[in-house]
């Protein structure tokens, strides 16, 4: 007898995986599939980083760090936000968690109550509306378009609060758009909220690095609003940690030791060589690992020429993370081969199934006329995957 709890039954499998199961299903059968599903950089983990772990098994680092992880850690993560956000902050405020996902979910686990509604900019990540559900909360959609770089505006932001709005939600740069928002436009949203001190701004920065046109801002930055917001951040995107699983909050006091209570009670302190290595990564000047990020803009542009003669795409010029997220609103209510074409979960998977290239459909993005394309893949795989998709949609018998 199935006893599924209500919040189970609630909740989505991510899009994410579900691609990306279904390619690996593929690859087992022997079909050759190119796969652009996982947000994951197909880089090795630097030398330094991998000897500061050994170094750690070697002293013996095997143990239960403290709930918000180890002090020296904490501390290298002030003085990351010094140098590279002008954000002060002390080692009391920082929690080290489980990957920048549980970061969120400590937070959101801190201060929503049942019916609290939580403000999302839609395209948003996909974990973000079922972390949400989880809490009992419920999502607040703001729609924007490929016209304004996937992005919302202040008066947008304005319109939407509500006596039960109690967090803002979102990621700059942006899982999946590509998008970032600027010092100006960060201002504006940043003087919204500081007239509703009882919203807190969840500004998810995991992809601060990987920004290709200009300097990141964090809107925590802006003073007005520094103590209603939680900084998120981690290891995986910038130093390609993605499976060392560290991720970290920057919040005002009162909302860090929230953090550390409900982290307590879950999972306690992070991987202890992990921590240890992460140190020497944050401490590390980010120029050291910039070739990273200049072979992700190399892709971005080689991606870039390939996909405008991709037939039904629109797309725009990405200027941070590694993803596309063009509308393919063309293809929605068509019939491609005898196969109706809904929206672009349907879209992605007749992609996989005949053009044999893996992308992510945008519905649990928040935008069912986009799909997602990583280009964290080599410029082989990717020039491959362009050419079949445009040759098999150029020849594609519609209706």
């Amino acid at each position: 007898m199935e006893k599924y709890s209500d919040r189970l039954n609630r909740l989505s499998f991510s899009q994410t995986f579900v691609m990306s199961n279904k390619v690996r299903e593929m690859k087992a059968a022997s079909i050759d599939v190119i796969s652009l599903t996982l947000g994951e950089p197909d880089f090795d983990v630097p030398n330094n980083i991998k000897e500061a772990a050994f170094e750690a098994i070697n002293q013996n680092f095997s143990h239960y760090s403290p709930v918000p992880g180890f002090l020296d850690l904490r501390e290298a993560i002030c003085g990351k936000l010094k140098r590279d956000n002008n954000l002060e902050y002390n080692a009391s405020q920082i929690c080290v968690s489980n990957g920048a996902k549980q970061a969120i979910i400590n937070v959101l686990a801190s201060i929503i109550n049942k019916g609290d509604e939580v403000i999302l900019p839609a395209p948003y990540w996909v974990s973000y509306d079922e972390m949400v559900k989880m809490m009992d909360g419920t999502s607040v959609f703001i729609e924007t378009s490929i016209d304004t770089e996937f992005k919302m505006t202040a008066a947008q932001l304005e319109k939407a609060i509500t006596r039960k709005t109690k967090a803002l939600l979102y990621s700059s740069p942006c899982n999946p758009s590509g998008s970032y928002y600027t010092r100006a436009e960060l201002e504006a949203i940043a003087n919204v909220i500081a007239k509703y001190p009882q919203i807190t701004i969840i500004s998810d920065e995991i992809y601060e690095f990987i920004n290709y046109e200009g300097q990141h801002t964090s809107i925590a930055e802006f003073p007005q609003v520094y103590e209603q917001t939680a900084v998120i951040n981690g290891m995986s995107k910038a130093f390609a940690m993605t499976g060392w699983r560290i991720g970290y909050s920057a919040c005002p006091t009162w909302l860090a030791k929230a953090c550390e209570k409900i982290q307590g009670q879950m999972t306690s302190g992070a991987n202890s060589m992990a921590q240890k290595a992460s140190v020497t990564a944050l401490q590390t000047d980010p120029s050291e690992y910039r070739f990273m990020v200049e072979e992700f803009k190399k892709r971005r542009d080689i991606v870039y020429d390939l996909m405008k003669d991709i037939p039904g795409f629109n797309i725009n010029y990405p200027k941070a993370a590694f993803y596309f997220f063009p509308d393919i609103s063309f293809y929605i209510g068509k019939t491609l081969n005898g196969t109706k074409i809904n929206n672009a979960d349907d879209f992605a998977m007749f992609l996989l199934e005949n053009a044999h290239v893996g992308t992510v459909g945008g519905v649990s993005f928040g935008n069912p006329n986009c799909i997602r394309f990583s280009y964290a893949a080599s410029e082989h795989e990717l020039r491959e995957a362009m050419k079949r998709i445009k040759d098999f949609l150029t020849a594609v018998k519609m209706t």
